[in-house]
């Protein structure tokens, strides 16, 4: 029999150390606002991961960290010092890299990614050198050709595109058709397309301001603002009296003084606000129509507040346009109580079940309320007029889409109906009437792109874009497909579900947040006006996102399930896969999917057959799709698993694998800890997989507009899983053992990280502590095969978490200490029974009377309760107090930190050095207890002391041991 010979697989750099402060930084920035041509702007898709991240991850994934050889050669042996400075010297240089590479403005650098590609490429040939003798060298371990990277949950196509930029060829799979066209779109057509100059010689160069050389897939972009324009002209000429301008008439301004300039004129109207309308379910206005909607304010410009009042005459009524700061009733709009509205002629309350069933016995309205249009200054509010309401009622669709709906819908929580029986009916006739008329003119575009293609020298051969043509007609399927992206954009922004933002006087997406939601009141965009439901509009803004595609690379997107997909084989992989329940992609992506088809299913007719988008392969946890809660669950966690395990099985050996896992907030609030069905089903199908975690970060992903405080004070919102095969070989160990090697694990790793090691590895945030920590537990529990329970059944994951978790509660503080940490954790700051709390002390071997004798509680009248920071003693010495708890230490030390500053705090922990770490990881310990529990103004008193440690310990640095002076004794 033939030993089968292991593969070397030098140590990877994210297995070691990574910049996550600039890399979150950059993050979050992004996500804050994205810059004009960021590609996530290209198409929908949601919860996309940030470039900066993604580039961070994928680099440090295929770079080997400067330890390797050592570590190969001497396995066991501790490295002479002055290799340790080698190694940190290197990593800061990689880290230097990783800080260009990141950052958006370098997106268009070649020089700065030909760096980085460089070090990837010196890496590979490195692991090709040392297996050069493996007996599949030849197939694993060619030194001049990269591996491809697959991504099996492409989505919205970062991770490829940017694998695509750091020199990989990438594959993008995915069952979802709308992100496979998404990725071709990403990765496939750009680089066919790379370094062609427009097709026409007209062009002009001003609305992308891009050099004359036409870089990467610039010139296409130019193409596709081009023939968008004249898309719209065509579009105009066919429907443009259903949008007619406005005039400005004496009636309007009487009363409006901020309408006098415009007395006479006629204006372009951007958007047309309406509020549905249901019959009023009073007997005596039973045949009239009343108005219903969440607010009546459309602006809240500080100088100019707009809103509108219902008038009403009789069983009538009407909206007039109001200036000035609006009533507390316009903000309520027709909204009476939580859950619902009132009736404008009679007062009776309205029902959302009522609404319910108006809508879908279809007796749902909607009345316009006022007309937004273009001014000299801004955007300026008129009154409806019947000559708007007429042309809105004139449009007849010769097309609709009546496939089935869900009505409205949130993840997993089914929504009313409210009469959206078909995706027809989230949008007016005249919204369909554009939609229909500008994909019906996309096939005579196409020709004509075609034929100046032919004129402009491209190859007639006839070969289409999906086949993998790169002529005439695939460069004109190609604008197509972009132009289809910026119809799509017009469906999301210009729906009867869009609205409209009063802060800014601008339109909201429908697809805003991960749920299709009911718009009592509603914005319609005009398809031709200057807004984000302009089509124009919308073509700027995916031409801009194009030349920002990599093209170094021609890649791979294909449909395909990740259950049973095969393009991982010998592939570096690195995937997004979905949060367990959190977001329906399947059921939000019809909504653009059935306008995708519409346009481009000649193009693309492989992937874009079916009439909806395949659901009962998507992995996500679905109660409606499998019956219950349990049956979704173990759908997913099967379904994972085999996902998980196609990764383990076909991953090229020499690099880990890469998995991003996205958190909601209520996951880690639990007062168990990180933790959450979604996360411990996740977590243990990639156990099943065969796959060990080798490293964890917690990665800010998302947006920080939940941040209040200092700084980066929300949980992050990814963690990225490194993860590598486990060896089949793996052992199995009790319940006993894994206990005793976690105490031995745990504490190191919770030092590091809240130390942190200089330049190579900074300290964790104290909000990312709890879910930072599992990288470390998880790696022990990963490792092993099995870990046995007392009654020789398998530990589950959500054990082994509980375990994991019970360490950042738990610790070697001393008993009073550990006292006042759990009696902190059940009444806070409140008051107690002394009963609870000597039963407590017993528990933890001490006694109450001790611990108020330690000066950190107060104990009287049969309650006890911890005292606040601002209430210890002043007179106080720590050189004097015979009995010192960590607790006490943390609270003096924040004290002192806020009255006297660092250089007083400094000065303390000076003369506690045998207490400083537990006080600091007791301080990150109770800012994640805060968090959890609401607490925001202790949370942020132990942080400001969290992150002004290093301060705090220079000083203490230099005042050694000596005796604290009369500082504090003030």
């Amino acid at each position: 029999m033939i030993q089968a010979v292991e593969i070397k697989k030098p140590r990877k750099l994210i297995e070691v150390a990574m910049p996550l402060d600039a890399i979150n930084a950059e993050s979050v920035r992004r996500k804050r606002k994205a810059p004009a041509g960021y590609p996530t702007t290209l198409h929908k898709w949601w919860a996309q991961r940030p470039l900066a991240a993604v580039r961070g991850v994928l680099f440090a994934q295929l770079v080997n960290d400067p330890s390797w050889r050592w570590e190969m050669e001497n396995p066991g042996v501790l490295p002479p010092n002055h290799l340790k400075a080698t190694w940190a010297k290197t990593r800061r240089r990689l880290f230097g890299l990783i800080d260009e590479i990141i950052l958006w403005d370098n997106t268009q650098s070649r020089a700065v990614f030909a760096k980085a590609q460089a070090e990837i490429e010196r890496s590979w040939r490195e692991c090709c050198e040392i297996n050069a003798d493996h007996p599949d060298a030849g197939n694993l371990f060619d030194p001049n050709v990269l591996p491809s990277l697959h991504d099996p949950f492409a989505g919205g196509g970062s991770i490829p595109m940017e694998a695509q930029r750091l020199g990989l060829r990438p594959i993008a799979t995915d069952l979802n058709p709308v992100a496979v066209v998404l990725n071709k779109a990403m990765i496939e057509i750009p680089a066919r397309f790379d370094g062609k100059a427009p097709i026409s010689a007209a062009h002009k160069n001003t609305e992308l301001a891009l050099s004359s050389s036409w870089m990467a897939a610039s010139g296409l972009a130019e193409d596709v603002r081009r023939y968008g324009s004249q898309l719209a002209a065509q579009a105009w000429d066919e429907i443009g009296q259903l949008y007619p301008p406005v005039s400005v008439t004496e009636d309007m301004v009487q009363g409006r003084p901020d309408l006098e300039p415009y007395l006479g004129q006629t204006l372009e109207p951007v958007a047309w606000l309406w509020a549905r309308t249901v019959r009023s379910p009073s007997p005596a206005f039973r045949h009239a129509e009343t108005p219903i909607a969440a607010s009546f304010v459309l602006s809240t410009n500080s100088a100019s507040p707009i809103s509108v009042e219902p008038v009403v005459s009789g069983d009538q009524f009407s909206f007039a346009v109001r200036t000035g700061k609006p009533s507390a009733s316009a903000k309520a709009g027709t909204k009476i109580a939580r859950g619902s509205f009132g009736c404008v002629l009679s007062g009776a309350p309205i029902t959302y079940s009522y609404i319910d069933d108006e809508a879908n016995a279809g007796r749902m309205g909607r009345r316009l309320m006022a007309i937004v249009c273009e001014g000299k200054r801004g955007r300026v509010y008129l009154p409806a007029t019947a000559d708007a309401v007429a042309a809105a009622d004139a449009a007849d669709p010769t097309w609709r889409p009546e496939t089935p709906a869900r009505g409205t819908f949130a993840s997993n929580a089914q929504g009313r109906k409210y009469g959206f029986s078909t995706f027809a009916d989230y949008f007016t006739s005249r919204q369909l009437c554009a939609l229909n008329t500008f994909i019906d003119k996309l096939p005579s575009l196409q020709q004509a792109v075609k034929e100046d293609a032919l004129r402009a020298g491209f190859m007639d051969d006839d070969v289409p874009l999906e086949s993998g043509g790169a002529g005439a007609r695939a460069y004109a399927e190609a604008v197509v497909t972009y132009l289809a992206f910026a119809i799509d954009r017009v469906a999301d922004y210009g729906s009867a579900i869009s609205t409209w933002r009063n802060k800014d006087s601008a339109m909201r997406s429908a697809l805003a947040s991960q749920s299709i939601q009911m718009a009592w009141d509603f914005a319609e965009g005009s398809p031709f006006g200057r807004s984000s439901s302009g089509f124009q509009e919308s073509v700027k803004v995916v031409a801009k996102a194009i030349p920002y595609l990599a093209t170094n690379q021609l890649g791979i997107a294909r449909q395909a399930a990740a259950q049973s997909q095969s393009f991982s084989k010998n592939s570096f992989v690195s995937t997004d896969p979905p949060y367990y329940n959190n977001i329906g992609y399947a059921d939000l992506s019809d909504f653009l999917y059935v306008w995708m088809r519409r346009s481009l299913r000649n193009i693309f007719p492989s992937v874009l057959g079916t009439m909806v988008v395949p659901k009962s392969e998507e992995l996500v946890a679905t109660p409606y799709r499998h019956g219950s809660d349990e049956e979704a669950e173990e759908f997913f966690l099967n379904g994972m698993t085999q996902a998980m395990s196609m990764l383990a099985e076909q991953a090229h050996p020499v690099a880990p694998i890469t998995i991003y896992y996205a958190y909601k907030q209520s996951e880690t609030e639990s007062e168990g800890g990180t933790s959450s069905t979604g996360w411990e089903t996740f977590l243990e199908a990639v156990c099943r997989a065969g796959l060990t975690v080798t490293g964890t970060w917690p990665v800010r992903t998302e947006g920080d507009n939940r941040q209040v405080g200092q700084d980066s004070n929300a949980l992050a919102s990814s963690i990225v899983l490194v993860c590598r095969p486990r060896h089949a070989d793996a052992p199995t160990i009790s319940r006993r053992a894994f206990i005793r090697e976690l105490n031995q694990v745990l504490p190191q790793a919770l030092d590091e990280m809240t130390r942190g090691t200089g330049d190579e590895r900074t300290p964790v945030r104290a909000a990312d502590l709890s879910q930072a920590i599992i990288g470390p537990g998880m790696a022990v529990y990963s490792r092993y095969a099995t870990v046995l329970e007392a009654d020789g059944t398998p530990m589950s994951v959500k054990s082994a978490l509980k375990l994991i978790n019970r360490f950042m509660a738990e610790d070697d503080f001393d008993a009073d200490t550990q006292f006042c940490l759990h009696w902190f954790e059940q009444n806070g700051w409140a008051e107690g029974a002394f009963g609870d709390a000597d039963q407590l002390a017993r528990a933890k071997g001490t006694a109450v009377n001790g611990v108020k004798a330690a000066g950190v509680i107060e104990a009287a009248s049969g309650k006890v309760r911890l005292l606040r920071w601002s209430e210890y003693s002043t007179d106080w010495s720590a050189s004097k107090d015979d009995r010192l708890p960590v607790w006490e230490v943390l609270h003096q030390l924040i004290r002192l930190f806020k009255t006297h500053g660092e250089a007083a705090a400094g000065t303390l922990l000076g003369a506690v050095t045998e207490k400083g770490d537990a006080a600091r990881q007791l301080a990150y310990r109770l800012y994640t207890m805060c968090e959890r529990t609401g607490l925001s103004d202790d949370a942020r008193a132990y942080n400001e002391i969290i992150t002004s440690w290093g301060a705090v310990e220079e000083v203490s640095a230099r005042s050694g041991a000596q005796r604290q002076t009369s500082l504090f004794d003030v």
